[in-house]
């Protein structure tokens, strides 16, 4: 083998380099014999190198390996060292490491400039530990290494987060004094302190290196600005100044990289134009990306319009801003105003298309880039196919989506995942664990986000068996990470296995803020409020940085228990650590503050927002509502309309509601109207069930009976003829009133609240043999009713109560308390107590006795007690509130002149100088 491995070049080679470079094999050859002749190897050598490293420059492969075979046919079998060296460097730049390992592997004599470009081979082709290996291959051969050894080394090292081994690279190139005469090699150490997490290293190198390269100082700002580190980005700006170095481009598209603080991103656009580098390209486009990242799409495009010379990364950039904000309609015009403009789409473009394709669900622009891939070959490209695949899922298409997947020669994981996650979004979930099989079957390596999908297809069959079976492969694959854990710990929750999700949640050795969450909202979906908020005040403990989906959760659990100091806490948090109120928060804010009773908080919270989106003028409505106050929500509903903003159904559920809880009878009906008339919506079985309620409120059941059997579902729905079961016991309707009965328990038999329904009927007009006749039937069904549970927040914590209950330890005072509020409110407010709630044929004195240990009524005693009297007493309920405890309760209100709030499982009763805020109707 020929073993000069000397660079130097003559003027006609040199020249030869810079001439534009051939681009067929045939110019290639030509170029070669032009550069030498064939008595001269050293020249023909130098001829092939020039070539070769065009080759990798301009990635072209498929010339090289035609090189490659002149370069065997030419010269000996030994070949040369410098251009096997080259071959390696070509194959490895091109991304053909297999190759360059092959040639590697091949080589009878290897100097440390192969080992170098097999490093870089490796290395550039995301194969660290490859890399590492060889290293270890070239410390056993004893293989002299050089700075660029110690910079492809650490690379490797930053890729797989290897520090003891970068520490070790560090010691060596300190040892042979490559740190101190080469500026490569000290970026490469900044470099691989930054990735590694070790910022006060990389910092203290900065400082020791004279902060004389830009390369250094692009680096450090890169490393402040993806830490979020940003006024430490900007210092660093400023101090370049005071060592006269000048930033570049790459400096500013280093900072902006991963930007997505607005500010921090308009300080940088600023400096931009300051160094009067606003005209340039690659400037421009990372300007694009971080105005797209915080949502500011009109700035993007105000950019985008101002690049002189716009490329197709641009183009790209501005088509995937207008898809990251959901501008779909744009994103199409946009892609089709860049063909008009002559710039033909890649397909990076085409994916972004296809994405608001799928995102939006219109099928016919998918369809139509699809037609556009199939074209002009781009569905040759996996990635492409893969998101054909995904879009047609999207769109609701599943036989399409399996035709086009069934296209893809060489299905990899992610066409598998991408089909489940198809399958799954559109509820064949059988389909899903099917698909699996197939996976199993062809040997397709299995990855977390397939297990995911998985998981999610269980969940939607409610089939524990199936979970567990997934669970047991996730542990015998060692497939188990924190993001499946967290999956997990949701779908046991779900499938109501509370017990083996907290086992799992156990054992989750770093547990982030998605794990609390997950475990949370398994408590809560569960029926286990208290857990949920003892397990949210662990978090808190335990340190972890609270998310807008965790606070949300929080604040579900403590409006399901009406904790109004809990909602308190939370709303305090958000002050105290200056978070901002996104839509989310705000509505959930607005809901739990309504559920505990404090109306008045929910308006501040909502007049505190600038910009209210639909979903929290939608929540201030139901607060409106669910308190009694229905004009107010008729007044926000028009200003609603006003803005433009155009309802939903939950609107109008929200707004009929309320109209139903203030007796808006015919303005209730008029906004059920305009919902079918003007804005053409289809009714949900809920507003069904709101305008029978808000008939039967108006006393008008033939018409709410007329409108429940002409609605468009067959059978209608439990609700609706629960809510006209309940409006024909109120106005003592038994004709209607049985009917309903009737078609109420053959709808849902096995529902205990349903028999309790019909019971409350029959009990109302005294029928007793009914009363018994259901209450035997639902016996023999298995069911129980729930029992009646009132609760009362003292402070920080919950104080519970049932029928007759003797269980708390001031039981003794609480009961003298009641009898003392009852004989003042008899005396005082003329109270007898009404007994036609009791669904039992007992005598008078018995009944009176029951009725009298509601257990609202030991929670009231209980708020008298312990609470000051300028204060409301707060009591929740998981039942209706029954009519004699009602009426008891707005005597004690008008007696005492205390203001007592009761929430039910219908509504807030808000009982102030003999008055409830509901009507007498509820």
């Amino acid at each position: 083998m020929l073993g000069s491995t000397s660079i130097s070049a003559s003027s006609c080679y040199v020249e030869n380099a810079r001439r534009p470079q051939p681009t067929s094999f045939t110019a290639l050859r030509k170029s070669v014999v032009c550069c030498g002749t064939d008595s001269t190897r050293w020249a023909s050598d130098e001829a092939y190198s020039v070539i070769l490293d065009s080759c990798a420059s301009r990635k072209l492969p498929s010339l090289g390996r035609q090189i490659h075979a002149d370069i065997i046919k030419r010269k000996d079998v030994d070949g040369s060292a410098f251009l096997g060296t080259k071959l390696v460097f070509m194959y490895g730049k091109c991304g053909c490491w297999v190759e360059a390992e092959e040639l590697f592997d091949e080589m009878p004599q290897r100097s440390v400039f192969t080992y170098n470009a097999m490093l870089g081979a490796y290395v550039s082709n995301d194969e660290p530990w490859e890399a590492i290996g060889l290293f270890d291959e070239m410390l056993f051969l004893d293989v002299s290494i050089d700075a660029h050894t110690c910079s492809c080394l650490l690379r490797a090292c930053s890729d797989a987060k290897d520090k003891f081994l970068g520490a070790q690279i560090h010691g060596i190139s300190v040892k042979y004094g490559f740190v101190s005469n080469n500026s490569v090699l000290v970026n490469s150490l900044v470099s691989f302190y930054d990735k590694c997490g070790d910022l006060n290293s990389a910092e203290l190198l900065f400082e020791r290196s004279g902060r004389g390269d830009i390369v250094l100082w692009n680096i450090m700002i890169s490393a402040y600005a993806t830490k979020g580190m940003n006024s430490e980005a900007m210092a660093a700006f400023e101090e370049m100044h005071e060592f006269s170095v000048t930033p570049t481009a790459y400096t500013f598209v280093a900072a902006l990289k991963d930007c997505e603080e607005l500010l921090f991103g308009m300080q940088i656009h600023a400096l931009v134009f300051k160094y009067n580098l606003n005209s340039d390209r690659y400037i421009g486009n990372a300007l694009v990306v971080m105005y797209s990242k915080c949502r500011r799409v009109n700035e993007a495009a105000r950019i985008f319009d101002r690049i002189p010379d716009r490329d197709i990364i641009s183009w790209n950039s501005m088509l995937a801003a207008y898809v990251q904000c959901n501008l779909f309609d744009a994103s199409f015009d946009f892609f089709t105003q860049m063909m008009r403009d002559g710039r033909e789409p890649d397909k990076v473009s085409v994916i972004s298309a296809l994405s608001a394709s799928g995102r939006s669900g219109n099928l016919l622009n998918g369809m139509e880039l699809h037609g556009f891939a199939l074209k002009r070959g781009m569905d040759d490209d996996l990635q492409v196919s893969n998101t054909i695949v995904d879009m047609y899922a999207k769109c609701s298409k599943i036989s399409y989506m399996e035709s086009a997947l069934g296209r893809i020669p060489d299905k990899d994981s992610v066409s598998y995942t991408t089909m489940m996650a198809g399958y799954v979004q559109n509820f064949c979930y059988m389909k899903a664990l099917e698909s699996f099989h197939d996976v199993i079957l062809q040997k397709i390596d299995v990855d977390q986000m397939m297990i995911e999908s998985l998981l999610q297809a269980c969940r939607g069959m409610g089939c524990i068996s199936k979970v567990r079976e997934i669970h047991g492969y996730v542990l015998s694959r060692g497939l188990s990470d924190t993001v499946l854990q967290n999956t997990l710990v949701e779908v046991y929750g779900d499938c109501g296995r509370v017990k083996t999700a907290r086992n799992v949640f156990q054992h989750i050795q770093v547990k982030n803020v998605i794990s609390w969450t997950s475990m949370i909202a398994c408590y809560i979906h569960n029926g286990l409020p208290n857990d949920a908020l003892q397990y949210s005040s662990e978090m808190i403990q335990s340190g972890v940085e609270l998310d807008s989906i965790s606070l949300v959760s929080i604040l579900s659990a403590a409006t399901t228990l009406s904790a109004l100091m809990k909602c308190r806490e939370i709303h305090s948090f958000l002050i105290r650590r200056c978070l901002h109120l996104d839509a989310s928060i705000a509505s959930s804010l607005v809901n739990a503050y309504a559920n505990c009773g404090a109306l008045h908080s929910s308006c501040k919270v909502f007049n505190s927002i600038v910009d209210k989106d639909l979903v929290l003028r939608t929540s201030m409505m139901n607060a409106y509502g669910i308190h009694g106050h229905g004009m107010a929500a008729v007044e926000l509903f028009k200003t609603m309309a006003g803005e433009n903003f155009v309802p939903d159904h939950v609107t109008f559920l929200a707004l009929i509601s309320a109209c139903s809880h203030s007796g808006l009878v015919d303005e209730g009906l008029a906004f059920y109207n305009t919902m079918l008339c003007e804005y053409k919506m289809e009714p949900w079985p809920q507003h069904y069930a709101c305008v029978v309620d808000l008939l039967g409120r108006g006393n008008r059941l033939r018409e709410a009976f007329e409108l429940v059997e002409s609605m468009h579902m067959d059978p209608p729905p439990a609700a609706v003829w629960c809510a006209l079961l309940g409006a024909c016991r109120i106005h003592s309707d038994m004709e209607i009133g049985e009917i309903a009965a009737k078609k109420l328990l053959e709808s849902d038999p096995h529902d205990p609240g349903h028999y309790v329904l019909v019971s409350n009927l029959y009990a109302a007009a005294g029928r007793w043999e009914d009363v018994e006749r259901v209450r035997s039937l639902m016996k023999s069904k298995g069911l129980r009713k729930d029992p009646g549970c009132s609760w009362i927040e003292i402070g920080n914590k919950f104080h519970s109560f049932v029928v007759n209950d003797r269980s708390h330890p001031k039981c003794d005072a609480i009961y003298g308390k009641l009898s003392e509020i009852t004989a003042e409110v008899e005396r005082a407010g003329g109270y007898r107590a009404d007994t036609r709630c009791v669904l039992h044929d007992l005598d008078d004195d018995e009944k009176v006795k029951m009725v009298q240990s509601h257990s609202e009524r030991i929670a009231l005693a209980y708020g008298f007690l312990v609470t000051a009297s300028a204060n409301p007493i707060r009591i929740a309920k998981n039942l209706r509130v029954c009519g004699d405890c009602h009426r008891f309760l707005k005597l004690v209100s008008e007696v005492y002149r205390r203001e007592i709030i009761v929430r039910d499982i219908n509504r807030y009763h808000h009982f102030r100088d003999g008055f409830c805020s509901c009507g007498d109707f509820w």
